[in-house]
């Protein structure tokens, strides 16, 4: 990471979703750590919810934050697999004004450092959605401190160069 600290971080405000049938507050490790994450890098946990795995329930509420100014960004935990109940990257695909392609496969070659070939096995994967970022990630623990630590944490710091999400912001809306 290119840190440039004659430059001013500027924190964004980022909403977590959790995604799972199974897991509630008390053992969403995975959105444990990606809460913690993101409040010490500085930036501002806007909002936090667990829902089913439903690409409509997903879908409703990502469409909530999409249309709320002060969110920046969300970022998803799970249902990114291949399994009939993974439809997290399905309910992206709903509310997308377009594709970031480059961030599942960044995802997946960090993630192969990780897990071997297991990587193919993940949807991960990014959009923007009328301005707002989504990023999702799948529900291991692994997988978010890969995510984080080998993407977000560089493409969310104002200051990283020669380029970050954070900078472009302004623009997400043109046409």
């Amino acid at each position: 990471m290119a840190i440039d600290t004659s430059r001013a971080f500027k924190p964004i405000n980022i909403a977590l979703l959790t995604v799972s049938d199974t897991r509630g507050p008390d053992e969403d490790t995975s959105g444990d750590i990606l809460a913690q994450r993101i409040t010490d890098a500085g930036h501002n946990l806007a909002a936090r919810t667990i829902v089913k795995d439903d690409a409509d329930v997903i879908a409703a509420q990502l469409r909530v934050w999409i249309d709320d100014p002060a969110i920046d960004a969300v970022i998803s935990t799970g249902g990114t697999g291949l399994t009939g109940r993974d439809v997290t990257p399905e309910a992206l695909d709903r509310v997308k004004t377009r594709d970031i392609p480059g961030f599942g496969e960044i995802f997946r070659l960090i993630s192969f450092s990780t897990i071997g070939t297991s990587t193919v096995q993940s949807r991960a994967c990014a959009v923007v959605a009328d301005g707002t970022y989504i990023f999702a990630l799948p529900g291991s623990n692994g997988a978010v401190r890969d995510g984080w630590d080998g993407i977000l944490a560089e493409q969310l710091d104002s200051r990283n160069r020669p380029c970050n999400f954070v900078e472009l912001m302004p623009r997400l809306r043109e046409v």
